[in-house]
């Protein structure tokens, strides 16, 4: 007996949204209830077999007609954890894009409903069903400690780009907004409890508000010793040299990605930002004559998957969370701690003190 599908709304349909519509357009265990979005959507505007699905503008009543199994949250980070509150407390599970919420309160309250209604919460943390990047924290957690792991996310942004930058910029740093990411892969790596941040932050453009910063980094240090230093900055003035840094160096040698910025790649197209191309796994150790006795390693990563891919692994496993009843406590848990992190930098950014954890 095939067990019925899941029926899920999709609220939002930016780049994220949509690349998770089309996934459970795919996966035969889901079922696409209702699309929505601020503004009606354009006639010719959605990918084929999407023209049938019921379309709002409006949450509320999305969710009261089509009275879904799950609601997937694709939109602006202020409005998050409203929405996933409603959803649970109408009965449904819920699929959160990062980060999870604006404030830390804001996503214990997300937590906490999950948990009062009973219901599944996924954080869309891309990178943990990416195998490139399995692979990454995996050879990570053979350098030995302390860690010292460096990586950004710069974007140059221009054009459409630009303009879904400056509205991100409403409510949400980049070293908040894409900084949860390596955070979270940052806590994987070491294990260990995260003791204090420290950050800075730039406002480069006129066209981000006074009180706000398209540019900025930090460094997170760990209680086994270990440090982390992310950079993140959006808009057509961002460098494109060195725009994608992952970098882990360890007693024992350094792992990094490599190649992605000598094939071409565009800072601001989403595709790059889960892209590996390569590792490169060097070694440490030496001879008595002071000469390595290894050659560095590369591992191809040619046949990994593309962005749309990625999440449809993702909801993948929102799907089994579902269907067998998965005990999320530990990814929640996980999501809050690298939002934590992320919400303090940005403390550090406006208050310029270092915070402790």
């Amino acid at each position: 007996m095939t067990s019925k599908p899941v029926r899920v709304l999709v609220v939002g349909l930016g780049n994220m949204g949509m690349s998770h519509a089309k996934a459970y357009h795919a996966l035969e265990g889901y079922e696409i209830v209702g699309l929505c979005t601020r503004s009606t959507i354009l006639d010719g505007t959605l990918p084929d077999g999407f023209e049938h699905y019921p379309q709002f503008t409006d949450y509320e009543t999305a969710l009261m007609h089509t009275k879904p199994d799950a609601v997937s949250i694709n939109t602006y980070t202020e409005t998050h954890a409203d929405y996933a509150v409603a959803a649970f407390e109408a009965g449904a599970h819920v699929f959160i894009e990062k980060p999870l919420a604006a404030t830390v309160e804001d996503a214990e309250r997300v937590v906490a409903s999950a948990q009062k209604n009973n219901r599944k919460l996924v954080i869309g943390y891309i990178l943990r069903h990416h195998p490139s990047w399995e692979k990454f924290v995996e050879l990570a957690q053979t350098l030995g400690k302390p860690l010292v792991m460096r990586m950004n996310l710069n974007q140059q942004s221009s054009g459409a780009f630009w303009e879904t930058h400056k509205r991100l910029l409403n409510s949400v740093s980049p070293i908040v907004d894409c900084g949860v990411h390596y955070l979270d892969m940052m806590c994987l790596m070491t294990g260990a409890k995260p003791v204090s941040v420290n950050a800075m932050g730039v406002r480069l453009s006129p066209d981000v508000a006074e009180d706000m910063y398209n540019y900025g980094q930090l460094q997170v240090r760990f209680d086994d010793g270990s440090i982390g230093w992310y950079e993140a900055g959006w808009g057509p003035m961002i460098s494109e040299t060195a725009f994608f840094v992952k970098d882990v160096i360890g007693p024992k040698g350094s792992v990094s990605i490599t190649d992605v910025e000598e094939k071409g790649a565009e800072s601001a197209n989403i595709d790059t930002h889960t892209k590996t191309s390569a590792l490169k796994l060097h070694h440490a150790a030496t001879d008595c004559d002071g000469k390595f006795t290894q050659s560095d390693e590369i591992i191809r990563t040619d046949d990994e998957p593309d962005h749309d891919a990625l999440c449809l692994r993702e909801q993948q496993f929102f799907l089994k969370s579902m269907t067998e009843d998965l005990d999320l406590t530990q990814h929640m848990t996980d999501a809050l701690g690298s939002l934590r992190i992320a919400l303090a930098a940005d403390q550090s950014v406006r208050t310029g003190t270092i915070i402790m954890l």
